[in-house]
């Protein structure tokens, strides 16, 4: 069982999830909206949205025949609190970093001469 925190950075660990927070920092947006600059199925987009919904991290409701996503800042408090254990952050810039680990993991080792 994952606790909280857990459920929290594995939907944050997703650039699309990313985005749709993002988007959801504007206003609430239907469904339907907020699947519309993404390439992917609604199906696809929903199963995103469940997943952000389960970490607390968005709310749905149905409004009339139209579902809608509402961002819960509060949710990320865990997961910033926890960060700032660590001491002081500058912003990071998370899809510059995870550039930073797919260039990094796709490396050859390097090879280390022995004496």
């Amino acid at each position: 069982m994952s606790s909280p925190l857990d459920t929290v950075f594995a939907a944050l660990a997703d650039p699309t999830r990313r985005s749709i927070l993002t988007m959801l920092l504007e206003d609430d947006m239907a469904v339907t909206d907020v699947a519309e600059p993404f390439e992917m199925s609604l199906a696809a987009i929903s199963k995103h949205l469940t997943i952000l919904t389960r970490s607390g991290l968005i709310a749905q409701e149905k409004r009339g025949r139209v579902k809608w996503c509402k961002l819960q800042p509060d949710a990320m408090r865990s997961a910033s609190v926890w960060m700032q254990g660590f001491g002081q952050f500058e912003p990071v810039n998370l899809d510059a970093f995870e550039r930073f680990l797919e260039t990094e993991l796709a490396a050859p080792p390097a090879d280390h001469p022995t004496d």
